[in-house]
């Protein structure tokens, strides 16, 4: 072969390489978030009740994040939150609102800019995603078992447990993707969300182990406000047997059934110790929490499965060095904490996030971050990374700096918090506050009630300092501090887009041919 024919050939096959190597150079993010999964169920973070050995990797390979934090804690803002890099009152989402696709978000940045973008899993926004070259999600809240799955043509029947199905189309695409460019793929879980159905090969785990109880189990809301009285989501009276997993009576079918399921016992009949007993009151209390707890930790362990999983592809197909992953969950939740379950309210448990962040090119290994960070921080984040200028209208920062492991002098000291849905489920009152490093103020509005708390004296926020004489000026001082938060973030009206007008989250969008 004539030299320069065989140099023309050389040039020619590498041409695709050099192609294909520059879109490389940006790092690929995989995005894997959790619904309701609190930081205070991963063993990262200091845990009492489990082990999330896979979770945890990305903790001693990565970046912990110990004050992360949600501006709107309930499932449908979050998302639209983390999506558009803005508050609830800016992207059309402070409750279960149908999410305007048409508006930009970071899935649509990122293509633009030459992204292969894919979205699995829960979507819980109303709309059809958009901006996504492959999407596959979950029609409203989803089911655990043998879940049905929407994509662009039609809904699908998978078998399995959800959690399962959601990695197995994960892998599938990350083994399918366009090497040619880089990916930006949000996997997005369902459990460990409400009504906590765990996976068979999970169902015995904790069976034969006393999971501790949080210290607030008991909590009786002296010096709070009415809105944690009022609230209907305790652990003692307010899980249904529906919740606890309870085998109806023989015959009960249609209607009664329902009402039975959805009714919470005041007595139950369980196995103490290896012989039956009557529960009632304190006795019963314990059982519950014991119930709850199990088969809520149950589902977060098909959730770190899922992670391990995915990381194990990434390093099977050598992306893993290229690939920035995060973990988190769309807000915290009360395990017990404060005697309940769910979430909404301000306080820490329901508005910590969990976040650890792994990219070997930039973070170094089993770091911790202590600076603030927000969910409206996300989307700006992935932008930055991807070498895009941030838009303006944008109320997040990106993180950037932060991952490298210094903190600029003018980053945020303290976050503004809202939430709208009153009274909504589990009749969680509307309250919007401030918290800084040191400090919480919340105001229920439609109550006019107040609440303050010291978080370096009093981190579980039992004594509320709104009230009392000797803490009048610093309460003052907060509340100035918070109208200037309000005002920062463009919130005008103070009850503005309390409730959906038209077309909830909670509905899927309209229904396309099974096949």
């Amino acid at each position: 072969m004539h030299p320069l024919f065989r140099l023309l050939l050389i040039l020619l096959s590498a041409l695709p390489l050099v192609a294909q190597s520059a879109p490389a150079s940006r790092p690929n993010i995989l995005f894997i978030m959790s619904d309701d999964h609190a930081s205070h169920a991963i063993s990262a973070y200091g845990s009492r009740i489990n082990r999330t050995p896979h979770i945890d990797r990305l903790a001693r390979e990565g970046m912990l994040f110990r004050n992360c934090f949600v501006v709107n804690s309930i499932c449908s803002p979050s998302r639209a939150a983390i999506l558009t890099g803005k508050y609830s009152h800016k992207n059309g989402v402070p409750a279960f609102n149908r999410f305007d696709g048409s508006q930009p978000h970071v899935a649509r940045y990122l293509r633009d800019a030459g992204y292969q973008t894919a979205l699995i899993g829960k979507w819980h926004l109303g709309s059809e995603p958009t901006a996504f070259d492959h999407w596959i999600v979950l029609p409203g809240q989803g089911a655990y078992h043998n879940p049905v799955l929407l994509d662009s043509s039609g809904r699908r029947n998978f078998q399995g447990y959800v959690s399962d199905v959601i990695t197995d189309l994960a892998v599938e695409f990350l083994t399918r993707r366009d090497a040619g460019k880089p990916f930006f793929m949000m996997v997005h879980h369902k459990a460990p969300h409400r009504p906590w159905e765990p996976s068979a090969r999970h169902a015995s785990l904790y069976e034969d182990v006393e999971i501790p109880e949080p210290e607030t189990l008991r909590d009786d809301y002296a010096t709070r406000t009415d809105a944690a009285r009022q609230a209907r989501m305790t652990i003692a009276d307010d899980l249904t047997r529906r919740d606890l997993k309870l085998a109806p009576p023989r015959g009960l079918s249609g209607p009664d059934l329902q009402r039975w399921l959805n009714a919470t016992p005041k007595e139950v009949i369980a196995k103490v110790n290896g012989t039956e007993q009557v529960l009632s009151g304190e006795s019963l209390r314990k059982w519950k929490y014991q119930r709850y707890i199990k088969d809520y930790l149950r589902c977060v362990a098909s959730v770190d499965d899922s992670v391990g999983r995915l990381l194990e592809q990434l390093d099977r197909l050598g992306l893993s060095h290229n690939t920035l992953v995060v973990y988190t969950s769309d807000q915290g939740f009360f395990l017990g904490d404060h005697g309940w379950y769910d979430k909404r309210f301000m306080y820490e448990e329901s508005l910590r996030m969990p976040f650890l962040v792994r990219w070997p090119q930039t973070i170094n290994a089993g770091s911790t971050q202590n600076s603030m960070a927000l969910n409206v921080d996300f989307a700006p984040t992935f932008m930055e990374i991807a070498g895009l200028v941030v838009p303006g209208d944008i109320q997040g920062r990106s993180l950037l700096p932060l991952l490298k492991g210094r903190t600029p002098q003018s980053w945020r000291k303290e976050m503004y918090y809202r939430y709208y849905h009153d009274p909504g489920d589990h009749n969680t009152r509307a309250h919007y506050g401030l918290r800084t490093e040191t400090h919480k103020l919340i105001h229920f509005w439609k109550l006019d009630q107040w609440e303050c708390y010291d978080l370096r004296q009093d981190p579980k926020e039992l004594r509320n300092l709104a009230g009392l004489p000797e803490h009048r000026k610093l309460v003052d001082r907060l509340k100035v501090r918070l109208a200037q938060a309000k005002k920062a973030v463009d919130d005008r009206d103070e009850y503005a887009h309390e409730l959906p007008a038209a077309g909830v989250a909670g509905q899927s969008f309209p229904k396309a041919p099974t096949r």
